[in-house]
């Protein structure tokens, strides 16, 4: 045998890598004494969502007016303050839905809507007569601000690219006067769009451009929106840009710096994480993630991962479950199963090592938790899991589920949380042999139920004991009824009728308690057994509760495990023992 020395490396991919070339050879930024690094979120930043504009103009049959109503009620209900809400200017289906939002009295006080407009002096008109009637509303002028559009797209210089936006800025302030009720509390929003490719001088001269004319000063402040409209380098250089802008800008104090990443590269959250450290103040971003391309960032994802550091997002994120169904409702579009935080299966773990893990993390909790009193006394700490699903309104059902590669902590796992069995640790050993058995025949996942079922089949071999009452009674013994008195020196007598293959048979025996009472009755039945290890638990609590009892035994020379369930512990036990024989004996 011979170790590793060496690891060969990929041959060139054949690919052509010399088209491209590296985002800082044609937009370098400079920021050595950068100090983002070392900082720490430690509160939410102001959302914005823009679902009901840049989310719906990406979407393959963008939504009527029924589902934007039913999108914007979600992030109301849901909390969030600034809903970026169309394009008026653009289509009348979108100028109708922001005036049924007026006639239907549908904004509440607090939440400011935002429409979007190119800086066209009509465009702007259009856009700001849509707003009448609303209590607080918000203007978001852009124009393209980035070398290959100024000189490809537009074919404008950059005296021409700063005169658009200043241009469109006197418009919107000129319109609002004219049009807006002196009860109306009007925002003012400038995106240089595709900043990140925009020179980082160029980008601050159109901006200090723009506040030249808006004048922001207290009570009266501007937001000025960074966006990523394509993400084009890694999250760092975009920190290294906000940070850039937010120490050169001046009237910083009056500015709501706010970030727009897009995902064309997936670090869109690591984008507008690190965006937040580099002192942007607002992020702006759709549920689930939906945009343009590869979407724009996601909201839900951006406000748990605050979330799970112990930052309130400012958002209900309580029914995680509704919210998908919602979103997938409005836009038409699935949610893939292993999306963070709200994927059908982010919550579970097939690896039966994993399972282990996550079987004890919840024992240890619950020990802490009914120590402590209180679940928000305990620091959340399970392995494998970031997030209690219970805070995101899922069920522990769906922690753990089993296939072919789970192993016994799994199994175990839910037959504890569905079924209320505690399975001694030999047991969870040999019923897993029973599910690989299974898995491996047919193939697939294994549900609560049937997972139960596979257990019933094997450990409970009468009808009455099957949850689902339909499986056909097996094995040789079953218990009719069994009576116990005490004698001298601590022991017991016992008098039992079962059923043997069908025929109604009496036994007796006497011992130190009922379980060895028991066992001495059926050796009169010529049954080799002796008891190896026995437990017992409750199953539930009050007049209606339930035992089970679990027996390891040595029936004619094999080791098997049996189960019982009764309202009476004792007679739990003498099912479990039969569960034992009957198993041996099949």
């Amino acid at each position: 045998m011979q170790t590793t020395s060496h690891i060969p490396t990929p041959p060139a991919s054949g690919m052509p890598v010399g088209k491209y070339r590296a985002f800082l050879d044609t937009n370098p930024v400079d920021l050595p004494d950068r100090t983002w690094p070392t900082r720490r979120i430690t509160r939410a930043p102001r959302w914005m969502s823009t679902d009901l504009r840049d989310g719906n103009q990406s979407l393959i049959e963008p939504m009527d007016p029924t589902r934007k109503r039913r999108m914007f009620d979600l992030l109301v209900s849901m909390g969030y303050k600034e809903i970026e809400i169309g394009f008026p200017a653009a289509s009348q289906t979108d100028y109708d839905f922001v005036r049924s939002l007026v006639d239907d009295d549908a904004v509440p006080e607090d939440v400011t809507l935002s429409v979007l407009t190119q800086s066209r002096p009509e465009l702007i008109e259009r856009t700001v007569d849509a707003l009448v009637g609303l209590p607080r509303a918000t203007v978001h002028l852009y124009n393209a601000t980035s070398p290959l559009f100024r000189q490809l797209v537009f074919r404008n210089d950059k005296p021409q690219t700063v005169e658009l936006a200043v241009s469109g800025t006197r418009e919107v302030i000129a319109q609002a006067e004219k049009r807006l009720p002196e009860d109306t509390i009007f925002g003012f929003e400038y995106s240089p769009e595709i900043f990140v490719d925009t020179e980082l001088d160029f980008a601050l001269e159109v901006c200090e451009s723009v506040m030249d004319i808006w004048q922001p000063e207290d009570g009266r402040e501007i937001i000025l929106n960074l966006p990523a409209t394509i993400e084009r380098a890694t999250p760092n250089v975009y920190a290294d840009q906000i940070e850039y802008m937010s120490r050169n800008l001046s009237r910083r104090e009056h500015i709501a710096l706010s970030v727009h990443p897009h995902n064309d590269r997936g670090t869109g959250v690591a984008a507008a994480e690190l965006a937040l450290l580099a002192g942007a103040d607002r992020v702006e971003g759709c549920l689930l993630g939906q945009g343009e391309r590869t979407g724009n960032v996601d909201l839900v994802t951006l406000g748990l991962n605050l979330f799970t550091q112990g930052v309130d997002p400012g958002i209900d994120f309580s029914n995680l479950d509704e919210v998908r169904r919602v979103v997938e409702y409005c836009t038409s579009m699935p949610t893939p199963p292993r999306a963070p935080y709200v994927g059908e299966l982010v919550y579970t773990s097939f690896s039966g090592s994993h399972q282990d893990a996550i079987k004890k993390g919840f024992s240890a909790r619950k020990a802490k938790v009914a120590e402590a009193g209180s679940e928000d006394a305990v620091v959340w700490e399970l392995p494998y899991l970031p997030i209690d699903p219970h805070d995101v309104g899922r069920s522990y059902e769906a922690v753990v589920r089993v296939n072919s590669q789970s192993g016994k902590g799994g199994i175990a796992y839910l037959m504890s949380s569905c079924h209320n069995l505690e399975l001694p640790r030999r047991l969870q050993i040999e019923f897993s042999r029973v599910v690989q058995r299974h898995t491996d025949t047919y193939g697939g996942e294994i549900d609560a139920d049937s997972l139960w079922a596979i257990f019933a089949a094997e450990y409970l071999p009468t009808a009455a004991l099957n949850a689902s009452g339909d499986m056909a009674p097996w094995g040789r013994f079953e218990l009719v009824k069994a009576k116990i008195t005490s004698g001298e020196d601590d022991r017991v007598f016992l008098e039992a009728t079962l059923l043997d293959n069908g025929q109604e048979c009496v036994i007796t025996g006497e011992g130190g308690g009922p379980i060895e009472a028991f066992v001495n009755g059926l050796r009169s039945l010529d049954v080799d057994l002796r008891i190896l290890d026995y437990s017992e638990h409750a199953m539930s609590q009050g007049g209606d509760a339930h035992a089970a009892a679990y027996v390891e035994a040595a029936v004619e020379g094999q080791v098997v495990w049996g189960v019982g369930m009764s309202s009476s512990i004792t007679r739990a036990t003498y099912r479990a023992v039969l569960s034992a024989v009957n198993r041996a004996l099949r």
